[in-house]
């Protein structure tokens, strides 16, 4: 790789982490969209550009997952009762995704990526109140509920924030805990959807040198490099911040992504 290269990845890479301690959004839904800019500018082949910005995106929250997480914990935010009740459904969900995921063609995914992350912002804009008397659901519901966030995690390459920050605030989690959450549960998503995406990606053709499945491993390393120093600092901004700033910084965020995979999607 270049240099010019390698310094946007790392900018890209500090923008992502940032996000993912300040959102809980694993920063899989801010790397996706640059991600593919990059390879598609790097004329990576056209039919795998957007799987492997997904898959190497979600091999990146590993990391930054156990970097925010740190950061949440140490506020005493993370809810780990949801945690463990959540995690086997999500790691079940999260090794379908990838699966599904190489189903589709690039711009089939991308069109979904842009569609869904647009629902996602609007429900969060909305922000509707959830009823008073609404709680969590029992083991049963939770392990549904882990089930869908893994596999819509898998698809897009996403920390699942997305969709479980809102369901936990719908429940009537706290915002605060509900992020902190989020981030603790990026990690058995990442290594899930990353095992899968290794294991049905090895056989795919065209994929460019230096690639393990569909993981871009030069883009990986340098992304990570500055994502983990970069989401202890957006953990700690959140808890600085109010309820209504942080729903709405999710929001503009994921509608100005959206946008940019819908156009990539119909081109």
């Amino acid at each position: 790789m270049d240099w010019s290269l390698i310094l946007i990845l790392l900018l890209m890479g500090a923008f992502g982490g940032f996000a993912a301690g300040l959102l809980g959004i694993g920063g899989g839904m801010v790397l996706v969209p640059f991600i593919t800019m990059i390879f598609t500018a790097k004329h990576f082949p056209p039919e795998v550009v957007v799987h492997m910005a997904i898959a190497t995106s979600l091999a990146t929250i590993m990391f930054t997952s156990m970097s925010s997480v740190r950061a949440h914990h140490a506020h005493g935010a993370v809810r780990w009762d949801i945690v463990k009740l959540l995690a086997p459904g999500i790691l079940l969900g999260s090794w379908i995704g990838p699966w599904l995921g190489k189903q589709m063609n690039s711009s089939a995914l991308a069109l979904f990526f842009g569609v869904f992350v647009a629902f996602s912002a609007t429900q969060m804009l909305l922000g509707k109140k959830p009823a008073g008397s609404r709680e969590l659901p029992g083991t049963p519901g939770l392990f549904a509920a882990g089930g869908v966030i893994g596999v819509m995690s898998g698809v897009l390459g996403a920390g699942g924030g997305f969709i479980s920050v809102p369901f936990m605030s719908w429940c009537n989690v706290k915002i605060h805990n509900a992020v902190a959450t989020s981030a603790a549960l990026g990690f058995p998503i990442a290594l899930a959807g990353t095992l899968s995406n290794v294991y049905f990606g090895l056989n795919a053709p065209n994929l460019p040198a230096y690639s393990l499945g569909f993981i871009y491993l030069p883009a990986l390393a340098v992304i990570v490099a500055a994502s983990v120093t970069m989401a202890p600092l957006g953990a700690r901004t959140a808890h600085k911040l109010p309820v209504a700033s942080l729903k709405k910084a999710f929001a503009i965020i994921l509608y100005m992504l959206a946008s940019y995979m819908l156009w990539k999607g119909l081109h």
